[in-house]
């Protein structure tokens, strides 16, 4: 059977690094071994790479390249066409453009789910967003 594909969004993989007070660390930690474990076909959006570097900055660089070169092993990295780039600077039915770009990248690579903390942020996305706790459910 095949594994299932999903998108991680970018307060997941925080909440795993900085091992952040978030009433979903214990299941983002999960999701983020079940993804190691080759278990999900992980997928991160191409520019949560650069915004785990900046909110990373308190770090050494060399311990910075360490996290993303561990985040790159577990999981792939998807990007957005210039179609699904451009269709996502015109779609205002999105608060946050990011959020935007995590969505288009999801569609992108064929996921099933977009696993975030903040919901209420992905009412309008393509792809179905749902937060760890509620992924883990399902996956049962």
């Amino acid at each position: 059977m095949k594994n299932m594909e999903v998108l991680i969004d970018t307060n997941v993989l925080l909440n795993y690094i900085t091992n952040r007070e978030d009433k979903y660390l214990n299941d983002c930690i999960r999701i983020v071994e079940l993804c190691a474990l080759g278990k999900l076909n992980g997928y991160i959006a191409f520019h949560t790479l650069s915004t785990l570097w900046y909110v990373l900055r308190k770090k050494s660089d060399k311990e910075r390249r360490k996290n993303l070169r561990d985040i790159c092993t577990i999981f792939s990295v998807a990007s957005a066409s210039q179609t699904e780039i451009i269709d996502a600077i015109e779609k205002d039915s999105f608060v946050d453009f990011e959020d935007c770009l995590q969505d288009k990248c999801a569609k992108e690579v064929g996921a099933e789910y977009i696993i975030t903390v903040n919901e209420k942020d992905f009412v309008n996305s393509e792809i179905k967003a749902m937060n760890p706790y509620e992924f883990l459910r399902k996956l049962k």
